[in-house]
């Protein structure tokens, strides 16, 4: 309520004094955001100083872009108002972080279409149609999960997927944009037998043996990563013998070299997803830098040290 010697305004008035529209005020006051101090004998409403001093903090608040029940919540709370109003200024650069990752893709893929040759357009159209901006990796998670063991315990299944899934990068190039979209097509379209293709050693391991293989292997990947860096020659070592390990406690088997021939050979033997690592390769890889290690790119070398090795032994 306003005292005697308050100076009360009519909704023109107040409006006017903030900078605002009557349109504005009266929008607020519906809303039970602004206090009215009194009324008019002909019932208009009459504002004081608090009122004019709340829609100047209402009007501020919403230059930061927060929404009404946002601004309710700081206004109704004045003693937790600075804990309010942080977490709503944190909610709100959340979302303000998605909508600029969105307009980022958004801009890469128009790059995308705009700069290639006019035949290639519509295939492009194709790819980058079957997205959202930013795109979802959930498409990437379910191919995997369909390609590891049943039953795997879900811990280690997340780790593997946190290695094998490349994260979109918040400011891609258009090589990162038309690389995830054709990772994205690859893992969606049907396997042309019906059944996804899997290593001997899932059926031999099972979900158990795989928990021991997929731990061992992420040690070796991690081992072989700086000489992948590197661009080193492979060649026996550490991470060989984690690699070969790895394999030997899925197969409950020893690390011998009769083992690491015939790990040689069955390895030679099975289905290859390097077209999938080569484009999460480009996908984790800014145009210009040095190609990041991938578990794919990581077993290439060890795959080809494990053959240094054996011919070395033969």
């Amino acid at each position: 309520m306003s005292t005697s010697h308050e100076p009360l305004w009519s909704i023109g008035e107040l409006a006017e004094r903030a900078g605002a529209t009557v349109k504005t005020v009266r929008f607020y006051s519906d809303q039970g955001l602004l206090p009215t101090a009194a009324r008019s004998s002909g019932g208009h409403r009459r504002y004081g100083s608090q009122a004019l001093e709340r829609l100047q903090l209402i009007r501020s608040l919403r230059t930061l872009d927060l929404p009404v029940p946002e601004i309710r919540r700081v206004l109704d709370d004045e003693e937790a108002a600075g804990h309010v109003l942080e977490d709503a200024l944190d909610s709100r650069l959340r979302g303000l972080g998605s909508e600029l990752k969105a307009l980022r893709w958004r801009e890469a893929a128009l790059h995308l279409v705009r700069d290639c040759p006019p035949a290639e357009r519509a295939g492009r159209l194709r790819l980058l149609g079957a997205l959202n901006t930013p795109p979802s990796t959930a498409p990437l998670a379910r191919f995997w999960r369909a390609w590891l063991p049943p039953r795997m315990p879900r811990p280690a299944t997340a780790a593997f997927l946190d290695a094998a899934v490349p994260q979109p990068p918040d400011e891609p190039h258009a090589t990162q944009v038309l690389a995830f979209a054709r990772l994205h097509a690859m893992t969606t379209a049907p396997c042309p037998d019906g059944r996804q293709p899997q290593p001997d050693v899932h059926r031999v391991a099972g979900a158990d043996g795989a928990v021991l293989l997929y731990a061992g292997l992420a040690e070796a990947f991690e081992l072989a990563a700086p000489h992948v860096r590197r661009a080193h020659d492979p060649h026996p070592g550490e991470a060989l013998d984690a690699y070969v390990a790895a394999y030997a406690s899925a197969f409950r088997s020893r690390d011998t070299h009769d083992f690491r021939r015939s790990l040689g050979a069955r390895l030679s033997a099975e289905a290859r997803l390097n077209q999938y690592w080569e484009l999460a390769a480009v996908v984790l890889t800014r145009p210009g830098s040095s190609p990041h290690p991938t578990p794919g790119s990581a077993d290439d070398w060890l795959r080809a040290a494990l053959r240094l090795d054996n011919a070395s032994t033969a």
